[in-house]
C-alpha cells in the first residue's frame, strides 16, 4: 500500500565502493616477496636450459637472457592475467586490475613488465608523487594496484 522508500544510508550501503589504492609499503611488500619467488623460477629455468642443453650454457649470451625475463614475464603476466594476484600480492592484499576495474589483458601486463624492467624498478618511485598512489608502469599499461578486503 505505500511506497518503500530506502534511506540514503541503505541506498548507499549498496552503491559500488571505489577501489582504494595500494600504498606505496604495501606495494614494496609484495614486491619483495615476489622478488624471492622470482629467484626460484630463475633457478628452475636455468635448470631447464642446463638440461636442455646438456650442461653447455653459456651465461653471458643474449639469447640466455632473454629466455630468462621471458620466464620472469610467463610467471608475473600469468598471475596478472588470471586473477589479478601474485603470491605477494595475495599476502599483502592487494589485487592489479585496470584502470576501468576489469582484468589485466596481456598487452597491459607486457607493458607492465616491460616498463618495470626497463627502469630497474624505478618506475615504482612515481607511486610515492602520483595523485593515484599509481607507479609509472601501471600508469602507462593503464593499470591500478588496489586494496582488497578479506582473508
Amino acid at each position: 500500500m505505500f511506497p518503500v522508500t530506502q534511506s540514503p544510508s541503505n541506498a548507499d550501503a549498496h552503491a559500488p565502493a571505489t577501489p582504494q589504492a595500494a600504498g606505496f609499503p604495501r606495494r614494496l611488500g609484495a614486491l619483495l616477496y615476489d622478488c624471492l619467488l622470482l629467484v626460484a623460477v630463475l633457478i628452475l629455468a636455468t635448470a631447464v636450459a642446463l638440461i636442455a642443453l646438456q650442461g653447455r650454457l653459456d651465461y653471458t649470451s643474449g639469447w640466455f637472457r632473454l629466455y630468462l625475463l621471458a620466464a620472469m614475464f610467463a610467471f608475473e603476466g600469468g598471475f596478472w592475467t588470471h586473477g589479478g594476484q601474485t603470491l605477494g600480492m595475495r599476502a599483502w592484499k592487494i589485487r592489479l586490475e585496470s584502470t576501468d576495474g576489469s582484468p589485466v589483458r596481456w598487452w597491459q601486463a607486457l607493458i607492465r613488465f616491460v616498463v618495470a624492467v626497463g627502469s630497474l624498478g624505478a618506475g615504482l618511485l612515481w607511486a610515492l608523487v602520483d595523485r593515484d598512489k599509481q607507479a609509472l608502469y601501471d600508469y602507462l599499461a593503464r593499470t591500478r594496484l588496489v586494496r582488497i578486503s578479506g582473508g
